[in-house]
């Protein structure tokens, strides 16, 4: 089981990275998460930065 770190303004969270569904943007630079079973969360960055996060890549963007 992977977790992943994701910051965000009301605290920070650790996720199982298989239990994402979906990720779509939010306002102000946010992106919102959303999880198997449960409720969305919003998380601090970009849709690319959060991606990145989630699959374990270095740099967002980068194939």
């Amino acid at each position: 089981m992977k977790f992943v770190r994701l910051e965000s303004r009301g605290g920070n969270y650790l996720v199982v990275a298989s239990n994402v569904a979906w990720l779509r943007t939010a306002e102000n630079g946010h992106t919102q998460i959303g999880i198997v079973g449960g409720s969305p969360l919003l998380v601090s960055g970009s849709i690319e930065e959060t991606a990145a996060a989630i699959l374990g890549d270095d740099e967002p963007g980068q194939a």
